[in-house]
């Protein structure tokens, strides 16, 4: 089988590359954090480290086509917002070469921007929470009286901000907690939004997983968030499978609107004030918790790699309920760490490991990426 192109190798890459693996599909990974561990398992045929798709887009890029005649015809799956915004815009130089499995800038820009995705929302009749976009202090200022306190400091990019500030976003308190944090982020030349927050635990946080061509739906998975890391405003740590039908209509609005192709896992939060699902962001490169609908029986980038490679268009089929997917350093640390502040019981917390479940990293079939984390665990963040 053709070898699949792996950018970037963390959890999302990881899971990319076990996926094919099972079905016999090599990755060959073109990773830029040594700190990444999917690049070390034993599905990975060849590994090259090459330079930043942000600080050295161009360098990136590069490194990509000295390599495409050796590996011509073979279909490319960036699983980063960096990688996937570097080849996105790059699509034409890299088409000679490679069966993309990523959209053309025209459309990326549309959630990799997250002011272009709510202004969609908006036309499209999706329920998302309010956001404002300033342009300038005074701007940012003077809508401090639209929106009330606390609120969100959101970035429009979300991976350039997490590039400078290693955090996803910012609550503030404050007007001037709010201009502070709106001028640290135009200081860094990086645009943000001032968003209401969604009230709910983690738990009233879902995806929706979906394989899109000609405008519909393929085949679809929806799964609840249970804990993120950190609680409240962070990724997930652990996710469980289930049917979420309130999801489902305006996650595929929103991806119809978007003329989205291929597979995207957009995420919505469900506000007790009304009932109603909000969108919190899309997602159009596979996600974090990939592996989980693997366990429950739709292995979507084997669906993709099949659609890329050969042609064969993914059918629709059920999905096994009740399944969890477990990042469990992550899920433990900070268990740990937030356990005042998230109150679970011992029950609630050891749920997930002891129901079926799939770990997010460790693997007795794969061991070696695992063993990396632990070792690089004391000098990582999150």
């Amino acid at each position: 089988m053709l070898p699949a192109i792996v950018l970037s190798s963390h959890t999302m890459g990881l899971g990319v590359i076990r996926a094919l693996g099972q079905m016999g599909v090599p990755s060959v990974v073109f990773y830029h954090e040594k700190r990444d561990m999917g690049y070390v398992s034993k599905y990975v045929q060849a590994r090259y480290y090459v330079p930043h798709p942000e600080r050295d887009q161009e360098g990136f890029i590069a490194a990509l086509l000295e390599h495409g005649p050796r590996y011509a015809g073979c279909p490319m799956f960036p699983t980063s917002d960096a990688a996937l915004s570097a080849v996105s815009r790059h699509i034409d130089d890299l088409k000679p070469y490679y069966k993309p499995g990523f959209t053309e800038w025209a459309i990326t820009q549309l959630f990799l921007d997250k002011k272009c995705t709510y202004a969609l929302a908006g036309q499209a009749g999706v329920p998302a929470p309010k956001t404002i976009v300033p342009h300038s202090a005074d701007e940012a200022e003077h809508f401090a009286e639209q929106i009330e306190f606390p609120c969100l400091v959101k970035p429009c990019q979300s991976h350039l901000y997490y590039a400078v500030f290693k955090r996803k976003m910012v609550q503030v308190q404050t007007k001037e907690q709010m201009l502070r944090a709106y001028l640290e982020a135009a200081e860094a030349g990086l645009e943000v939004m001032l968003q209401e927050i969604i009230p709910g635990g983690d738990d009233c946080g879902a995806n929706y997983n979906a394989y899109f061509w000609d405008g519909q739906p393929l085949v679809e998975f929806t799964a609840q968030k249970i804990r993120n890391g950190p609680p409240t405003f962070g990724s997930p740590r652990v996710v469980m499978s289930k049917v979420i039908p309130e999801i489902i209509e305006p996650g595929r609005k929103i991806l119809q609107a978007m003329g989205f192709y291929g597979y995207a896992c957009t995420e919505f939060k469900r506000d007790p004030r009304d009932g109603v699902y909000k969108l919190m962001e899309v997602n159009g490169r596979h996600n974090l918790s990939t592996l989980l609908a693997v366990k429950c029986g739709i292995n979507f980038p084997w669906l993709h790699y099949q659609h890329l490679v050969y042609g064969t268009l993914p059918q629709a089929s059920g999905f096994q309920t009740g399944v969890y997917w477990v990042d469990v350093l992550r899920d433990v640390g900070y268990s740990l760490k937030c356990f005042r502040q998230e109150h679970y019981s011992l029950s609630q917390y050891l749920r997930p490991y002891l129901r079926p479940h799939v770990s997010a990293v460790f693997s007795l079939r794969d061991p070696q990426p695992f063993v990396k984390r632990i070792r690089d665990w004391p000098w990582r963040k999150n």
